[in-house]
């Protein structure tokens, strides 16, 4: 094996080690004006939920979330709702606050890839553990006692 190789395959691995020992992570816009990183809730649960204004099932779950937030906030869980569309901010925050979502809310242009793994479709939510790892996703709805339960299963 040749030396320039070696160091590739070197620096690689230790790459992929302090991404793992840190966990993922993501910055992103947030409507309220602030960045927001994932590294940023460590030590809770978050729930990242991708989502759009114009999807369905993503406004019928939208109460569910902000039912679970608002029972974990202050304890041991967060939500996270990842605006997943081209919108004017203005009527973003309109939207929010009509929903009465306190969660934060942040902004990323739709794409099928994110940092936390692939989004086949509207809704996806990611759990993320308090050590920052992706312990599960969830393609379509999502209820409070379903988050509720996956975090008393694997606390």
């Amino acid at each position: 094996m040749s030396a320039k190789l070696f160091t590739t395959l070197l620096i690689t691995v230790l790459f992929t080690n302090l991404v793992l020992a840190d966990g993922v992570d993501f910055e992103l816009p947030g409507l309220d004006g602030k960045q927001h990183r994932l590294s940023d809730y460590r030590g809770k649960w978050v729930l990242v939920n991708y989502w759009a204004t114009w999807c369905p099932p993503c406004r019928e779950e939208l109460p569910e979330l902000e039912v679970f937030h608002n029972n974990h906030k202050d304890k041991d869980a967060v939500v996270l709702g990842v605006d997943m569309e081209r919108i004017d901010k203005k009527r973003l925050r309109r939207f929010v606050d009509d929903q009465f979502l306190s969660y934060p809310i942040l902004m990323q242009k739709p794409t099928p890839h994110t940092a936390l793994g692939k989004v086949p479709g509207l809704p996806t939510s990611y759990l993320i553990s308090p050590q920052g790892e992706v312990v599960a996703r969830q393609v379509g709805q999502i209820s409070a006692s379903d988050i509720e339960n996956f975090i008393d299963k694997n606390n």
